[in-house]
Order: C-alpha cells, then sequence, then structure tokens
C-alpha cells in the first residue's frame, strides 16, 4: 500500500421514490456541497473526480460536477452495476494512494424510474457473463428471471444445506427497518412485524416483497485525501480507509454450480481476506457494518462471507441478535438498502457516508456507541464487489 488515504467530507440526500425526485445534477450538488463543507475545503482544492452512475448519458459525470465548479479538472465516469459508488470510491482512493492527486471527489448518483430493478438479471450482464451462466448448471434459475429469482435461490439453496428457516430471513428485515427508524433519510421508517414481512407477497424461495431493496433516487459523495491535506485543513484525527478491495468474479461463480456463489459470495470473500490483510484487522475488531441486503438473503449469506461465522452460521447470528444494537456488530444501522431503496450509483458512497459519521461520532440515534472500526460491502452483480475497512485512531 502506499500513502495513508482519508476520509474527510462525505454527504448524502435522501432517497425518494422514482417520480419525485430533482434532477441527478441536483441531486449530485447537494452531496457535494455536504461532502465540501464537511471537508472545510473549496470544490478549487479538488484535484479530480470520480463519479458513479449506471442510467445516464456517457458524460453525466461531467454534469454533474459542473454544479460545483468549472475548474478543467479530470472527471471519470464509473459504471459498476450495483458496486458503482464503491467502484468510484476505490478509484478516488488508488490516485491518492498511489500519488496522483493529494484531493479527490467520489461523487454516485441515479435517477432511476418506477420498476428499474425488476429489470432481469441476464439483460443487465455483459455477452462473457451471459455465456457462463448459460453454460452452468445454474441455467434453469437464472435464465429470464428477475434477480430476486436469483437472491431467493440462493437463499433456498441455504435453506436445504443449513435449515435455515423462512422467519429468519424475514427477521433481517425487521431489523433492518427498525434501524431505519432512527434516520430521516430512508423512504420506508415504520416498523415491521415478522407476520407482516412473511405476507407480503411471494417472489422466489423464502423471499418476500418486503425482503426486496426498491428502486429509489439519490446522491452520495465522500472526499478522500492524503494525510498531510487533511492535516493542513484541520482534520487532526480523520477517519481513514485502512484497507479496501475490489474482487470480480471467478470460476467457481459458475461452475460450483451453487446460486450462493452466483449471487457473489465468493467474490466477497476473496474482497475480505485482502482488506482484513491489509488492515492488520479481522472481522472481530468491527464494530459497525453497512453491507448490499439488496434481499434480506444477500445479507445474510454475506454474514459469512465476511467472515462474522463460519458457513452455516449465519441465521443463529439472527435469531441471537448478534447483528443489531447490543450485539457483536451492528449491521446496516442506516437501515440498508431494504430502507433506504438502492440508487445504484449513490449506494457505495451512500455506506461510506454513514460508516464516516459513525465514527465520527456524528450519527445521532443511529450512533453506535464506542465505534472506531467499521466495514463495508457493496456487491454488483455481472460482477464486481468491493469491500472496505474503515477506523478512527
Amino acid at each position: 500500500m502506499g500513502r495513508k488515504v482519508c476520509v474527510i467530507g462525505v454527504g448524502m440526500t435522501k432517497f425518494l421514490k422514482p417520480g419525485t425526485s430533482p434532477e441527478y445534477n441536483l441531486m449530485a450538488k447537494e452531496a457535494g456541497e455536504t461532502a465540501l463543507k464537511q471537508a472545510g475545503i473549496p470544490y478549487d482544492k479538488i484535484d479530480q473526480a470520480c463519479v458513479g452512475y449506471v442510467y445516464g448519458e456517457s458524460t453525466s459525470g461531467e454534469r454533474a460536477v459542473y454544479e460545483l465548479g468549472l475548474t478543467g479538472i479530470p472527471v471519470y465516469n464509473v459504471n459498476n452495476n450495483c458496486s458503482t459508488g464503491s467502484t468510484a470510491l476505490f478509484m478516488a482512493k488508488q490516485f491518492v494512494e498511489g500519488g496522483n492527486a493529494e484531493c479527490v471527489l467520489a461523487l454516485g448518483f441515479e435517477k432511476m424510474s418506477k420498476g428499474a430493478l425488476g429489470a432481469t438479471f441476464m439483460d443487465r450482464l455483459n455477452p462473457m457473463d451471459k455465456h457462463m451462466l448459460a453454460v452452468s448448471e445454474c441455467q434453469e434459475m437464472t435464465m429470464g428471471t428477475p434477480t430476486a429469482q436469483l437472491f431467493g435461490g440462493a437463499g433456498r439453496e441455504h435453506q436445504e444445506l443449513y435449515g435455515t428457516k423462512d422467519e429468519t430471513f424475514a427477521k433481517i428485515a425487521v431489523k433492518n427497518r427498525r434501524h431505519a427508524g432512527n434516520s430521516d433519510r430512508p423512504i420506508f421508517r415504520d416498523p415491521l412485524t415478522v407476520e407482516e414481512v412473511m405476507a407480503s407477497p411471494h417472489q422466489y424461495g423464502p423471499i418476500t416483497r418486503l425482503q426486496c431493496c426498491p428502486p429509489t433516487c439519490g446522491a452520495a459523495a465522500a472526499i478522500v485525501c492524503t494525510e498531510e491535506f487533511a492535516k493542513k485543513h484541520g482534520h487532526t484525527n480523520p477517519v481513514y480507509i485502512a484497507g479496501m478491495a475490489m474482487a470480480t468474479d471467478m470460476e467457481s461463480t459458475f461452475n460450483s454450480k451453487s446460486m450462493i456463489n452466483v449471487v457473489g459470495s465468493d467474490m466477497t470473500r476473496k474482497a475480505a481476506n485482502i482488506v482484513y490483510e491489509q488492515a492488520g484487522l479481522g472481522p472481530k475488531d468491527v464494530e459497525v457494518i453497512e453491507l448490499h441486503d439488496c434481499f434480506t438473503a444477500n445479507e445474510l449469506i454475506t454474514y459469512e462471507a465476511l467472515g462474522l461465522c463460519e458457513k452455516g452460521e449465519g441465521g443463529k447470528l439472527v435469531e441471537d441478535e448478534k447483528v443489531t444494537y447490543g450485539g457483536d456488530w451492528v449491521v446496516n444501522p442506516s437501515g440498508g438498502l431494504l430502507s433506504k431503496g438502492h440508487p445504484l450509483g449513490a449506494t457505495g458512497l451512500a455506506q461510506c457516508t454513514e460508516l464516516v459519521e459513525q465514527l465520527m461520532g456524528d450519527a445521532k440515534k443511529r450512533q453506535v456507541e464506542g465505534a472506531r472500526v467499521a466495514l463495508q460491502h457493496n456487491l454488483g452483480l455481472g460482477g464486481a464487489c468491493v469491500v472496505a475497512m474503515y477506523r478512527r485512531d
């Protein structure tokens, strides 16, 4: 690893239902200005910008940052499906770490339409991944079906292997909605019961509608810089990125005959292990986690892939309340994607925003007491997974 990379400013908009949000450039302006204000710097201190979005024109990144200023800096447009926001952050971090910039803006946004997350998985894959899935044993489940079928299929596989109950998956939705009640950002804040979750329309496997994240519109931003730049601008003890890695699909994704691997478990495990080695820390050192709960099944599977427990024991963490306040970790204190929704380009940077606020002690009712180490997991099928560890000494 190169230079130490600090996060000195974050910002995000409230996420809104499709059809109710401002234009993407205005959401990006709000998130960017909030991050700059927290960082205590003007826009002309930004050397480069990495801007993530999935639905938009080829230079929407420029249109977004032009709302903040016209300084002629390089602007990189990033699209990596659901992991787009954290991919932009990963790129920004590498620029700073490698000595190519002192201060970089990572910005993500999405203005989505109703039903955008209902697009079929196959429609959003590149040709190589389509071919690999077509020749895999997973063909029957994945060809031409909604994404809910993939994650529902992974949940069903977990049930067949380990006996996980339908109610256990439902309890994750209840937990995350309870957490969402501590924030004004999510679109869904009202509490849920297990019975309500189970009674909502069935999707696939153990998954019901209230266990699926909705499409939303929003933006989020983070400003990363060198330690010297941070100190120069008054940040004497900033949050820093202790480790960060991206993993993409491997042979096991397609040839292991496992839906759990198809939806990214092996990618997650690989990225997490790299991060733990970089940081010199492990899961037991972490207090707070934001992970990609696009479906309840994915949250449970991700517990195991991140090493919070052994394979097959994710359900026990839920049943024993180890992943909420008072447990071993607080997972998705923001309410997660299930409550906030999932504006694809903004999601990873919204996770970053939540975790930086937690480590700075600025999370208000959501605050995890004494949090000093945080973990982020952002997954995009097709595929890429980004895992990051944040720390404040």
